[in-house]
């Protein structure tokens, strides 16, 4: 993983089910739906530009803690999420 990943400051959008992060002017995200103790992660996007940086991998990985946190189960229906799980 770059060694920028912990300089990001990854958001948790919780009212539009999404992890953000803004990385040299461009949005990466991570969207979820949310159904009781369950969460389906549906999609992660990150732009060409900065891609190959572990942008996906750090937005899967507060998500995966956010739900660790609070007991939720996981389910990876985006495909990068489900080879990261």
């Amino acid at each position: 993983m770059n060694t920028h990943a912990s300089a990001w400051r990854i958001q948790h959008q919780a009212e539009n089910q999404r992890f953000l992060v803004h990385v040299d002017g461009h949005d990466c995200v991570l969207d979820y739906q949310r159904n009781g103790a369950v969460i389906t992660i549906t999609h992660t996007g990150v732009a060409d530009a900065v891609a190959g940086q572990g942008i996906a991998a750090a937005l899967t990985r507060a998500a995966l803690d956010w739900a660790r946190r609070d007991q939720l189960k996981v389910v990876p229906q985006c495909s990068y999420a489900a080879v990261f799980i």
